[in-house]
């Protein structure tokens, strides 16, 4: 047979099934991700609240629970290690699960809105809120819920995800009736904290109007964080090229990491390692005129309180970039972006180890130029401001 043509046929994406919420009391947010998730939920959070609900709880990790309790939108926080969440990996109990389950029932929730990144399934967590018979259940899933969600929106992010991760939650949310006066992240710094850090900071010698950074190395994720030899580098040459006092940060378990860049940078900084809890590391980021951190949850604190902040970015997950906040992301182009490995699956980190220590100095010093930050020290001679590569994210 000839002169017989192919057609190409495209099914359609299969539409929202929702229904408007009106009227809900008692909203259960699940967020059981780590704390940077949480935070980048915020918008989403504040437009739940923005509906005047009796009471707004948000159901997260042990992770997430310690950047919850600076949440203002909230009057509630269970935690919960889900055994289908890494944090939760260690081994499930079913019968502490079960009454988990038989505990959410008794708060009798009106409704529940699942948040998830795009590479989730949200029907473990949707199962969950119908066992506990909470009435209405929205979540994105790109699987068919049937019965398990009440309100479903087709997910239409698959190899590559299409938005931010605060647009989505925005997104889903938009899908019932519900729309964000603002999208802006948020996070309340206690004043206890922050009148700590300002004496802390103050005892090392930095005045007010000084300029300084914060450096935060380390990163939960072995493939997001920049080699320790580099860091110490760009330390070196920032201070040669500026002169400000540098404060290291991480955690109890980074102190080794920490040490370690501090001595290759000839003990140019000042490490609180181990030293701050969730509220003190925000009132420390809140009050210094920059963050040079890897992708982690410094980055998503310094979007909250608006402090600027350069980016050492893997491209293993690109939907979590510095939101609405003066910013320089730092990336190597590469095309296995977008693997959504915590290690490097080719071995070489290159998207992230091949950014030149170089480049971040002169991205530090171009984002101070553009925020009105004051130098200490000119530039060397000789060595002009670059324009790093920055890979862009539509919001």
């Amino acid at each position: 047979m000839t002169g017989v043509s192919r057609v190409e046929v495209i099914v359609p994406r299969r539409p929202p099934r929702v229904r408007p919420w009106i009227g809900m009391k008692r909203v259960l947010a699940v967020r059981l991700d780590a704390a940077g998730d949480v935070l980048m939920t915020t918008p989403a959070l504040r437009a739940l609240s923005a509906t005047h609900p009796e009471r707004l709880t948000l159901l997260t990790s042990t992770s997430g629970a310690a950047v919850a309790e600076l949440l203002p939108e909230l009057d509630d926080v269970i935690v919960y290690d889900a055994p289908w969440m890494k944090e939760g990996s260690g081994g499930g109990d079913p019968t502490s699960d079960r009454a988990f389950i038989d505990g959410l029932r008794e708060e009798r929730f009106d409704a529940a809105v699942i948040f998830t990144v795009h590479t989730q399934s949200p029907l473990p967590a949707a199962t969950m809120t119908y066992l506990a018979e909470i009435p209405r259940r929205l979540a994105h899933s790109h699987e068919n819920p049937y019965e398990l969600l009440t309100d479903w929106v087709p997910d239409p992010e698959t190899d590559q995800p299409l938005r931010h991760e605060v647009r989505r939650q925005l997104d889903l949310l938009a899908h019932v009736g519900i729309d964000a006066a603002d999208d802006h992240l948020s996070l309340h710094v206690p004043d206890v904290a922050s009148r700590a850090m300002r004496a802390r900071v103050e005892g090392l010698g930095i005045g007010p109007r000084d300029p300084w950074i914060v450096v935060h190395p380390g990163a939960t994720a072995a493939a997001r964080r920049y080699p320790p030899d580099r860091f110490a580098e760009v330390l070196r040459r920032l201070h040669l090229r500026t002169g400000w006092p540098i404060v290291l940060t991480g955690s109890r378990g980074e102190r080794r990491l920490i040490d370690e860049i501090r001595s290759a940078a000839d003990g140019l900084a000042t490490s609180l390692a181990g030293q701050l809890t969730t509220a003190e590391m925000a009132a420390l980021i809140a009050i210094a005129p920059m963050l040079l951190t890897n992708n982690s949850l410094p980055a998503h604190i310094a979007g909250a309180v608006g402090t600027p902040v350069v980016d050492l970015y893997a491209l293993t997950n690109l939907q979590h970039t510095p939101w609405a906040v003066p910013s320089r992301v730092l990336s190597v182009d590469v095309p296995c972006k977008g693997c959504r490995r915590s290690v490097c699956p080719l071995g070489h980190n290159r998207c992230l180890h091949a950014v030149d220590p170089r480049a971040v100095v002169d991205a530090i010093i171009d984002l101070a130029a553009a925020t009105g930050m004051p130098m200490l020290r000119r530039a060397e001679a000789g060595a002009p401001i670059t324009p790093a590569e920055v890979p862009v994210l539509a919001r």
